[in-house]
């Protein structure tokens, strides 16, 4: 039974143990104490966006067999253009993981110091698991390590959401009544850039062919992505829904809504929440770094695999960065906020990219149909709109 499910899924599990991490448990935690139930349409919205995406780089990977970074130095000739968005892609990709892998660990840290208390040596140890895992370079081990870890997750958060007694009528409400002001502008952006993350567009394209290898199995690699990304939506949606027990409440982190619920659910499901920020910050610590060091790979045009030392140069840097600040007690919570929002805000450009790409020849019949481009776009425009809300209002325009 085991064998059977690990074998039909893949690189989808990855994509969502990657967007679930400390960050989101923030965002989302922020999204439910500050607004109820009236931001899910968000999450729903962005649930739908990064299955439109993640299909388009997941198809793109499965049929060149390459990576994204690899595509766009073959598809684009002009020298000068080729060379920007590669700067580019490296700044916002490899230099932005590496603040979030300080919020990973950090993440991860909080989760076991709710449970065992305040321990100097908690980062070194999740460093360790990571380290672990990325060095053995084996795909199929990473995967069914992050797609335990994700069911760990996804049983904690849920419960969690079960258990305050939520309103199902303004549950369905929240979901289908979209609201937008200047005061929730921010946190609906971010709540889309934790969700849709730029790099997890790199990480699929480039795993996808590790599990399959022809573009036949494009329905397997479609399933995968529906399925993986419409659950990883559910447990932050989850977050949200249990984070509304946070009302009126001051707060800082998605660890506090561990403490908070403990006087009115019980000591049990303080443990029970925390062990979901454990793993999510695990899942994250795992792939950012992976991520990374395939973008690098790809912009750079190295070869080799996974257990090249070139590629694990990559993530041990960044994994020893973050390592290195969570020990140091450096407090990310407002930078992984940030990165959320400003996620959000290269998604659009990231997305133009994409949806470029997979309209050349060099895809043949697995090229875009009309209907493709059509939601395609309307997702882009959505992110667009989004994002220029946000520019105006960061610098107070409006």
């Amino acid at each position: 039974m085991l064998s059977k499910i690990f074998k039909n899924i893949g690189p989808g599990t990855l994509v969502a143990a990657a967007f679930i991490g400390p960050g989101t448990v923030t965002v989302c935690t922020i999204a439910g104490a500050n607004y109820g139930y009236s931001l899910l349409w968000a999450m729903l919205l962005s649930v739908f966006a990064t299955i439109v995406l993640q299909e388009m780089a997941a198809r793109l990977g499965l049929v060149t067999g390459k990576g994204l970074p690899e595509i766009l130095r073959s598809a684009i000739s002009n020298k000068l253009i080729r060379v920007v968005l590669i700067i580019l892609v490296l700044a916002a990709i490899a230099v932005g993981n590496t603040a979030y892998e300080a919020g990973n660990i950090s993440g991860g840290v909080l989760g076991l110091q709710i449970i065992f208390g305040e321990q100097w040596f908690f980062p070194l140890i999740l460093g360790a698991i990571a380290f672990g895992l990325l060095f053995i370079g084996n795909y199929k081990v990473l995967e069914k390590v992050l797609i335990t870890l994700v069911v760990i997750m996804g049983i904690s958060f849920i419960a969690t959401a079960i258990a305050i007694g939520p309103d199902v009528g303004h549950i369905f409400k929240g979901l289908f009544t979209p609201q937008i002001n200047s005061g929730n502008i921010l946190t609906i952006v971010g709540l889309i850039g934790t969700t849709v993350v730029p790099y997890n567009l790199f990480l699929h394209a480039s795993l996808v062919s590790e599990k399959w290898k022809l573009p036949s199995d494009l329905n397997a690699v479609r399933k995968d992505t529906v399925i993986s990304v419409v659950l990883g939506g559910l447990v932050s949606m989850c977050i949200i829904i249990a984070a509304t027990a946070l009302q009126a409440t001051k707060f800082g982190s998605g660890s506090n809504l561990a403490l908070a619920l403990e006087p009115i659910f019980g000591k049990a499901s303080t443990y029970v929440f925390s062990i979901g920020i454990l793993a999510a910050g695990i899942t994250s610590a795992i792939t950012a770094p992976l991520a990374a060091a395939y973008v690098v790979k790809g912009c750079l045009g190295w070869k080799g695999t996974m257990k090249s030392w070139s590629f694990r140069a990559v993530w041990m840097s960044i994994l020893l960065i973050g390592v290195l600040f969570s020990s140091l007690g450096f407090k990310p919570l407002n930078i992984i906020t940030f990165a959320q929002i400003a996620n959000g805000l290269l998604l659009p450009i990231i997305a133009i990219l994409l949806l470029w790409l997979v309209n050349q020849k060099l895809l043949g019949n697995y090229q875009n149909q009309s209907w493709q481009n059509a939601i395609a776009l309307v997702v882009i425009i959505i992110a667009i709109i989004l994002g220029a809300k946000t520019f105006l209002k960061v610098f107070e325009v409006v």
